[in-house]
């Protein structure tokens, strides 16, 4: 059988996936790449439920069940092929055992066999403790899945990724999102934290996926319990819903089979499957 393009999301909560990444994953789905999408929780900690509530309060695991069905309605949306869930604790990621968690990675990692990987940046985008950890996770565990010695839940033969690239913000996004939803900022550890941006000369790739902003527009939709954040999207003028979601930047962490300073305009540059180079 032959080999195909593979790319793998690895992220944090239901919803970063549609406002983060769609219309990536919808332009890499329709033109036939695998997405898949590893989320650590299931959001159960999301607008509609009291944030320190136990974890084994029962709305909150209706809430998270709620929340998981969300993302698979996003997903088919977008095309992604599968969808598999660690089941960490919203709010909690970043007190999880790290050698537990990235264990579970690598074995999602070996078992898929992407040829690129994406999490977010060292930043969390905007700082959420959840996203920052799942950033430290999946670069090591990036690196595990490569080592033959190391042993993962599923006990799978190893996987070395080709490309690995975390999702960046500039400041033109940042913008067009504050002048929509307000300056975002929220309290952690005591001090206020909120959008981290990158400088233009970081960017490793920049993707153009603007014919797939509506798609990603209608993933966002299906996260109907966070509806007091995204309501405002509806309103939008069609020039800012494109700004929003018709474009993102990337850095690339590391790549086996390219480099240099010329900025991608496709994630699987250098990558050669089936006999085609891209």
């Amino acid at each position: 059988m032959a080999e195909i393009f593979k790319l793998l999301c690895v992220l944090a909560h239901p919803d970063d996936e549609s406002l983060g990444l769609g219309s990536t994953l919808a332009k890499y789905g329709a033109e036939g790449v695998e997405t898949y999408l590893v989320m650590a929780t299931r959001g159960e900690r999301g607008e509609q439920a009291a944030p320190r509530r136990p974890k084994d309060d029962p709305d909150l695991l209706a809430f998270s069940k709620t929340r998981s069905t969300e993302l698979h309605a996003a997903a088919r949306v977008l095309g992604i092929h599968q969808v598999t869930f660690l089941d960490y604790l919203d709010g909690e990621l970043d007190h999880a055992v790290p050698g537990e968690v990235v264990g579970r990675i690598v074995a999602q990692l070996r078992r898929i066999r992407p040829q690129v990987v994406i999490t977010f940046g060292p930043g969390g985008t905007f700082s959420h403790p959840d996203h920052v950890a799942i950033s430290q996770l999946t670069t090591a565990a990036v690196v595990s899945a490569a080592d033959p010695a190391y042993c993962d839940p599923l006990d799978l033969a190893s996987h070395r990724v080709s490309k690995l690239y975390y999702l960046t913000t500039d400041n033109e996004l940042v913008r067009v999102y504050n002048a929509v939803f307000g300056e975002l900022a929220f309290p952690v550890d005591g001090a206020a934290r909120g959008w981290v941006t990158w400088p233009d000369w970081a960017y490793s790739a920049r993707i153009d996926a603007a014919d797939y902003w509506r798609q990603a527009l209608q993933a966002i939709r299906c996260h109907q319990s966070q509806s007091a954040l995204f309501g405002k999207v509806e309103c939008l003028p069609v020039e800012q819903q494109r700004q929003l979601w018709g474009e993102r930047t990337f850095y690339r962490v590391f790549s086996l089979i390219n480099g240099g300073r010329h900025t991608e305009k496709n994630l699987f540059e250098g990558l050669r499957v089936a006999g085609y180079q891209v």
